[in-house]
């Protein structure tokens, strides 16, 4: 169950025309596209980002390296008074201290980048002051850095002490934090921000600018392709159009070859083909003239001859067969006629056709009752559709006491729902009805070709015509008629 609905969703909303397709199409590839080659960029970009970290990270270790040297060739007594001196001088690398213990620190989240730079840096300064060397090397955000042995914010020291320092407002990246015990309750306190261009340990995004120029680009490519695919098919339009109208008076100039080759081909090929209907239509409308006039004759002669017969039986007989042979002819006749669509399409008004058709029954109250009314105007051959319609209800209206006259309008189909009172049908003849000269009911009046003929002209417009017992009582005949763009 849920499949099928899956399937009908799918059938319901896939794109229909040349333009959707080629857009979803074009969007897809160039998704696509910019997809691999983006991911290939990011990678290559992250990659190169990655270790240009922690080449500048290991530079920064060697420096904290040598720093670290230097205060161990210090005496004890001259390591404060270098102290004093690099805070009142500002402009270092490093905010440095010495502190009785190891400062508790709240390190950031751990990341990928940022385990690979701790380790680069515990490596460099591991292999430079000796593997035995207590080191703690962390990285805190500025807001929660803790300095000296009384666990101060960097906010609350001057500001020629640390500012120069750590305080890169307003880029506050990371701070890299090493401790290490240079002696017994001795450590050494170096801190740093992560070096420039490097702000972040977090994986970074995709550049606003690279999302900004895959979407320009996509939007450019779609413009282009909806341009170019509107400039291509308007010729098919145009066809389109034609076919549907299918106008036969010789005053109607051909379609106008032009296009791509492929579209002038089939272009010229409708040409072609219409005006092979046209010459058919002549030729056979001229043969049943012929027809008619030749079978009169002899009917006619035949009328006569019988009229002589001193028989009156024999007489009576001959003038039945004579008028079913007369009726059998004037109903071909009329079927083929009613049949032939010659009309041009032109943009109408169903209520009115449907007013002029039911006007005969509508002086009785209760006859015709009508629901509904057309959104907008159709396009059709009138007299035909007209025709069509009076033949679907002149049979609601013959099997049925009262008829209903149901409209249903969308954007995609206009339907007429017939609906009548009488008996219905078995299901097994609601197709069969359709076939010329069958009658469902042998005694009713009529030669059995009004629904056949009202299915021809829809078929014509492109549509249908259904039939349907109702659920209680009564026989619907459904007149689907699609909506062609204009």
């Amino acid at each position: 169950m849920k499949t099928s609905k899956a399937l009908a969703w799918l059938d319901r909303y896939r794109p229909r025309s040349l333009l959707t397709r080629m857009l979803l199409l074009t969007l897809l590839a160039v998704l696509l596209a910019q997809g691999i080659s983006t991911t290939f960029w990011y990678t290559t970009f992250r990659a190169q980002e990655n270790q240009g970290l922690v080449n500048s990270s290991r530079n920064l270790a060697y420096s904290a390296a040598a720093t670290v040297r230097f205060f161990k060739s210090l005496p004890l007594e001259y390591r404060h008074i270098v102290l004093d001196q690099l805070r009142n001088m500002g402009g270092t690398r490093f905010f440095v201290s010495l502190n009785e213990m190891e400062i508790p620190l709240k390190a950031l989240p751990e990341t990928d980048r940022k385990t690979r730079v701790v380790q680069a840096v515990s490596d460099v300064l591991h292999e430079r002051l000796g593997q035995n060397l207590p080191i703690r090397v962390e990285f805190v955000a500025q807001q929660d850095l803790r300095i000296l042995n009384s666990q101060m914010k960097i906010t609350d020291l001057p500001p020629s002490w640390a500012n120069y320092a750590l305080n890169l407002d307003p880029i506050n990246p990371p701070v890299l934090v090493t401790q290490i015990e240079i002696a017994p309750q001795e450590w050494l306190y170096l801190a740093s921000p992560l070096p420039a261009p490097y702000v972040s340990l977090e994986d970074t995004a995709l550049p606003r600018q690279q999302l900004f120029f895959i979407v320009l680009l996509t939007i450019f490519l779609l413009s282009f392709i909806a341009l170019m695919v509107r400039w291509q098919t308007r010729p098919l339009r145009r066809l389109a159009r034609a076919a549907r109208e299918m106008p036969f008076d010789d005053d109607r100039p051909p379609v106008p070859e032009w296009g791509s080759s492929e579209v002038v081909d089939v272009t010229r090929a409708f040409n072609t083909f219409r005006d092979r209907i046209r010459r058919y239509l002549k030729d056979r409308e001229q043969l049943f003239t012929s027809v008619s006039h030749d079978l009169k004759t002899p009917i006619t002669r035949l009328r006569l001859r019988a009229e002589l017969l001193e028989d009156e039986t024999l007489q009576a007989k001959f003038e039945k067969d004579l008028q079913e042979l007369d009726l059998l002819v004037k109903s071909a006749l009329q079927s083929v006629k009613d049949n032939d669509i010659y009309e041009n399409m032109e943009s109408v008004d169903v209520m009115a056709l449907i007013d002029q058709v039911t006007e005969p029954a509508a002086g009785t109250p209760g006859k015709v009752t009508i629901n509904g009314r057309p959104l907008r105007r159709y396009r059709c051959k009138p007299l035909a559709l007209r025709r069509c319609i009076g033949n679907l209800f002149d049979n609601a209206l013959k099997y049925g006491e009262r008829v209903t006259i149901r409209i249903e309008d969308s954007p995609s189909e206009l339907i007429l729902h017939f609906e009548d009172e009488g008996p219905g049908l078995d299901p097994e003849l609601l197709n069969k009805i359709f076939e010329p000269y069958y009658r469902a009911t042998p005694c009713a009046p009529g030669e059995g070709l009004g629904l056949g003929i009202a299915r021809a002209i829809a078929h014509a417009h492109g549509g249908d015509v259904e039939a349907s017992n109702r659920e209680r009582r009564g026989l619907r005949l459904s007149l689907f008629l699609p909506r062609n763009p204009e």
